[in-house]
Parts: C-alpha cells; sequence; structure tokens
C-alpha cells in the first residue's frame, strides 16, 4: 500500500520532470475538439511515437493539471486500490484542479475502475497506454462507450518538416531542393521522434525489441520465441508484399496457419505489422484471401531487416500506406488481372484509387496505367492518381479519364494544387 506521503514525493519529482519537459512538435491532433468533449481521452500508438509529449501539449492548453506516470520504478506495485491515496495526494498538491493525465495507464491492472468513477465525478480524464494493451475492443468494454480515442504514429512528413524548421509555402528553386533532401532522409529513416534528434538507429532497434518482447512475448505467454520473431522479421524485410497465411506458414515452417494469424494479430495490436486486405464485397473471401503486409515505420523496418536494390519503390508505397492510416481512410488492394494498390473506401462506396510508383517511363507506364484504369472502369472513377518520387503531370487516357502523377512530397504535405 502506497502512502499519500510516499506518493506525493513521487508525483512532486513527476511533475516539475513533466513541466520541465519542451512541448515539441505540435502534432496533428486537434487538441480542442477532444478537451471539449465530457468523454475520456485514450491516446494509444507504438512506443516512443510521442504520446507523453502529447500529453504536454494537452497540459500547456489546459494550464494546471494532474499528472502521474505509472511506469515509474518507484510505483512498481501500485495497485487499483492505491488510486484512492494518489488522489488525496493530488488533492493536497493541487486543491480543485479537475483535470486528470495518466502516462501508460496499462500497468496497473484493472485501472478502468478508477478511471470510470473519476470520470463520473466530474474529472477530465486523459490517458496514454500501448496499442497492444489499449486495443478498440477491450476500451469498449472496459470504459463502456465513455470514451475518444486518439491513436497516434510516428511523425508525419508535415510533422518531420515542422521539426526540421521547413518552410512548406513559397517554394523557391532552391528551397525545394531542401525538401526534396528532407523528403530523401524521411523516405528512408521514417518519424520516430526520438530518432530524429539522435539519429542513433540503434534506439530504432531497441524500441523493436522492447515491443516484440514486452508488448507482445511477454502479455501473450508466446512459447515458440524464436519462430515468433523469425516471422516478424521475414515481414519486415518483405514489407508491402502479399501473402497468404497458408504461404507464410510454409515459407517459415511454423506448425498452423492459425499460429501464424495469431502471430500477425499481436504484431498488428503492437502496431509494428499492418495488413491490408484484398478487395471483395465478400467479407469472407477477404479474410480468406491474401494479404499484403506493411510495417509502422521505414526507418525501424530499415535499422532492423535486410535491405535490397528495389526498396526505394516498397519504402514509398509503405510510406503511403502509413499516411492513408493517419488520415483515417478505409483502404484496400485490389487484384483481378491486374492490381492497383490502394482503393479508398468511404460509406460503403469506392471513391478513389491510388498506385505508387517512383517513376513512371516506357517499361512500367503500361503495368501502372492497366491496373489503376481497370479499378477506376471498374468503380466508375473519373479521376485516379500515382503517387510518384519527384514526377508530376497528368496523363489522358482514352474514354475521358484523367490520370495525375502527384510527387509524393506534394501529396504528404497537402500542397497539390486544386482544380
Amino acid at each position: 500500500m502506497f502512502t499519500v506521503d510516499r506518493l506525493e514525493a513521487v508525483l512532486l519529482d513527476q511533475e516539475e520532470a513533466f513541466l520541465g519537459r519542451e512541448g515539441g512538435v505540435p502534432r496533428e491532433v486537434d487538441l480542442d475538439r477532444y478537451l471539449a468533449s465530457s468523454q475520456i481521452v485514450v491516446v494509444s500508438g507504438i512506443r516512443r511515437c510521442g504520446k507523453s509529449t502529447l500529453l504536454r501539449q494537452f497540459a500547456e492548453r489546459t494550464g494546471e493539471v494532474l499528472y502521474v506516470n505509472l511506469d515509474d520504478e518507484r510505483l512498481f506495485g501500485f495497485e487499483v486500490g492505491d488510486f484512492e491515496h494518489l488522489m488525496l495526494a493530488f488533492h493536497k498538491l493541487h486543491p480543485g484542479v479537475r483535470v486528470l493525465l495518466i502516462d501508460e495507464v496499462q500497468n496497473v491492472a484493472s485501472w478502468e475502475r478508477f478511471v470510470r468513477r473519476i470520470h463520473d465525478e466530474g474529472y477530465k480524464v486523459i490517458l496514454t497506454g500501448s496499442n497492444a494493451h489499449l486495443l478498440s475492443g477491450e476500451l469498449a468494454t472496459r470504459l463502456t462507450g465513455r470514451y475518444l480515442q486518439i491513436e497516434l504514429f510516428p511523425f508525419s512528413f508535415r510533422e518531420y518538416l515542422h521539426l526540421k524548421g521547413v518552410e512548406q509555402e513559397r517554394l523557391t528553386t532552391r528551397k525545394k531542393a531542401e525538401l526534396l533532401t528532407h523528403f530523401d532522409y524521411y523516405l528512408e529513416h521514417g518519424g520516430f521522434p526520438e530518432f530524429l534528434k539522435t539519429r542513433d538507429d540503434e534506439l530504432l532497434r531497441r524500441t523493436y525489441e522492447d515491443i516484440l518482447f514486452r508488448d507482445i512475448v511477454a502479455r501473450f505467454g508466446i512459447r515458440d520465441v524464436k519462430m515468433f520473431r523469425q516471422m516478424a522479421r521475414y515481414l519486415f524485410s518483405n514489407f508491402t508484399k502479399d501473402a497468404s497465411y497458408h504461404s507464410l506458414k510454409n515459407a517459415l515452417g511454423i506448425k498452423s496457419a492459425m499460429s501464424v494469424r495469431s502471430y500477425v494479430q499481436y504484431l498488428e495490436e503492437a502496431c509494428l505489422v499492418f495488413e491490408l486486405y484484398q478487395y471483395s464485397p465478400s467479407l469472407k473471401k477477404q479474410y480468406a484471401g491474401p494479404k499484403k503486409f506493411y510495417v509502422a515505420d521505414n526507418g525501424m523496418r530499415n535499422a532492423v531487416s535486410l535491405r535490397f536494390s528495389g526498396d526505394w519503390g516498397r519504402m514509398l508505397e509503405n510510406l503511403v500506406f502509413l499516411e492513408l492510416k493517419r488520415r483515417g481512410e478505409v483502404c484496400y488492394f485490389w487484384r483481378d488481372k491486374e492490381e492497383c494498390d490502394f482503393l479508398i473506401e468511404e460509406k460503403g462506396q469506392i471513391r478513389a484509387a491510388l498506385q505508387c510508383s517512383c517513376t513512371i517511363g516506357d517499361e512500367n507506364r503500361r503495368r501502372e496505367l492497366a491496373g489503376l484504369t481497370a479499378a477506376m472502369d471498374r468503380w466508375g472513377i473519373g479521376r485516379g492518381a500515382i503517387i510518384t518520387y519527384n514526377q508530376e503531370g497528368e496523363l489522358q487516357i482514352p474514354g475521358d479519364r484523367r490520370v495525375r502523377l502527384i510527387p509524393a512530397w506534394k501529396w504528404l504535405t497537402g500542397t497539390i494544387p486544386r482544380d
């Protein structure tokens, strides 16, 4: 049992460190919307993507707050019953303050009982935890519809440019060259905030290992750790490629396709790997068919797995997928006789088709256009787009259809001219 005095000392130390931390790069999150809501706010995401810094930004917006980090070793053994003494310590330090920020809430079993009670008493509660522990399905059960969830990712390219102090407007030739240099770096090294400050690949490797062992192996009691680790590495090395559970089982020598399915689910829950389904009106066919696999961050992928000569195109495709995730798009890939990288669905209808290719030339023009235009024809889409490295223009296709070539840096920054 933690005494009020003991907790007060820890809270004072934590508050000093928390308030002394820089606010960091403003994230693309509508803070005012979440603060105005009466709901509990849950910030989830992969390790080291900036969840604690987002809490600091919430604190800057609200003023005085109550803050506790439950990942502090001095709170080892903290149980749900200790929250009562925690609140007494808070009341001594900050009487009348009604905004409570809880970092790494998953470290306390049955935390939701306390959070529900304190929310019902009129406190504004904002909490963080890793995706592997704060799944939407679990939250719906634990918080019974009283929450809004923010899924945080490593920096977008816009946030990266903000970190680097690069202006995105009024681009001169020199500034455009500078922006493209930054894009090259971001494409290869990704957006983990701490890595961008230190440029230490070891940080990415440690984060990857922590997720595998602390968030997945320990939580789900995986017995064949070697095989699980091998499959994670295989998916990272072969990102953007498609596979079925059975083909992965055969390629890796795993005993059953059900084990593969479970492993993939664990990796996806921890936000390390994402599955993209092949589009079909039949959910059964979607689940049974091949999937394409994408990874959380190009930099992490390159730090922990094998590199191949054709990786630039795959890194570009992975980047586009992650941005679609950030934007909250519902997307699929599509394959008939040809293949289209991304179909975007809205309200049950396919409304857009995207292809990814570093360049469009004589060698690949027919192939890239065939998959895209087949998708456009199938769903009556008048305009399609190919996201390129830095190629821009418009292709007129028979049948009064148009395909835009959009440089990835323009698409990622939202600086595409309207017409």
